[in-house]
């Protein structure tokens, strides 16, 4: 496979085929095994990470990157086969999350700043050299209107890190995965979809002054942003059409024609949303980019509950995974539908 940064970023938004997000960190995949009873030791960590990666048919036909944590960039499969090397076998590129969360933003109550740019040029040559292509970073802009969240000193910290851990990704032949998310869980019911607009145009308008600055060059990353939705307690909920033709407006809006795909979060929907938004933003059709999916819990969720830390439930897991991954590659052509959903 050509290294070339252009290269990569085309092939982790290859036709019908999206990004499955398996970088939960170890406190996060504890609450994920909290939930099905299983205990969260390295062994429980590797073998469900080897069910999703052995899926062969999801990952060949619906899964064109993987994101790793730390721990598991390093693991193998019980057979003694590399993650990295299976994730590739399978056509994918296998990437790795490289920010230490989100911390305090001193000075600003209530909001954060990621954190991990401290001795990240030496982390990145090493990912390099155990396989990683391509690299996520995580920058979360909280609503909360009575508090005038969020403020734009934190819009601004989150983007220029962004922008720092981009520039240092390409200089170590690493493709960025940029992601400025707009959380859905604010606690205000005036927190609506406009609200939502409104803030990330802001965000997104300051993170690409922020990479233009820092010179990264735009057809060697992938935006992973949130979806404009509203906010949880939200007195009103939009339909889907409405999600799908703000998100499109504002990402024509703010994102530069050369990025060549937007890999969306799903934060916190329900797995079929996720889905039906998705394919109604690509059933518009006449968009600069290809929109995809970088999906953590809406494409494991199923799966998870179906596997149970249990061997014989591999299968039965494996279906339920490749069900969600192959949905989510029709509503990447635009081609899904309730139907086949039920199917």
């Amino acid at each position: 496979m050509s290294e070339r940064l252009e290269d990569i970023a085309e092939a982790m938004v290859a036709s019908g085929q999206g990004i499955l997000a398996a970088d939960e960190s170890t406190g996060t995949i504890k609450k994920r095994f909290d939930q099905i009873g299983v205990e969260n030791t390295e062994d429980n960590r590797r073998a469900y990470r080897e069910m999703l990666f052995s899926a062969d048919e999801a990952m060949n036909d619906y899964i064109s990157g993987v994101i790793l944590f730390d721990e598991t960039l390093r693991q193998k499969a019980a057979d003694g086969t590399p993650f990295v090397e299976m994730i590739r076998k399978a056509g994918a590129v296998p990437g790795i999350k490289v920010d230490k969360g989100a911390k305090p933003l001193a000075g600003f109550p209530g909001e954060t700043v990621t954190e991990g740019l401290d001795g990240l040029r030496e982390r990145l040559a090493e990912y390099h050299e155990l396989g990683a292509r391509f690299a996520k970073w995580r920058g979360v802009i909280d609503i909360n209107e009575e508090d005038g969240l969020p403020s734009s000193t934190c819009i601004q910290a989150n983007a220029h890190a962004l922008a720092r851990y981009a520039a240092l990704c390409q200089e170590a032949g690493i493709v960025p995965i940029v992601e400025p998310e707009v959380l859905m869980d604010g606690p205000s019911a005036s927190h609506d979809i406009e609200t939502c607009y409104e803030v990330t145009e802001w965000t997104l308008n300051t993170v690409f002054a922020e990479l233009f600055q820092m010179d990264v060059l735009l057809e060697g990353m992938i935006l992973k942003p949130n979806m404009i939705v509203p906010g949880k307690n939200a007195s009103f909920q939009a339909s889907a059409e409405e999600v799908a033709e703000l998100t499109v407006r504002c990402l024509k809006a703010t994102v530069p024609a050369a990025v060549p795909g937007i890999a969306f979060l799903s934060g916190g929907q329900s797995d079929v949303q996720a889905s039906e938004h998705l394919h109604l933003m690509n059933a518009s059709g006449n968009l600069p980019w290809t929109l995809t999916f970088s999906y953590g819990r809406a494409l494991q969720q199923s799966a998870l509950k179906a596997w149970g830390g249990k061997g014989d439930n591999v299968p039965a897991a494996q279906a339920a995974f490749l069900h969600r991954a192959k949905m989510n590659g029709l509503a990447a052509r635009g081609a899904w539908s309730k139907d086949l959903e039920q199917a």
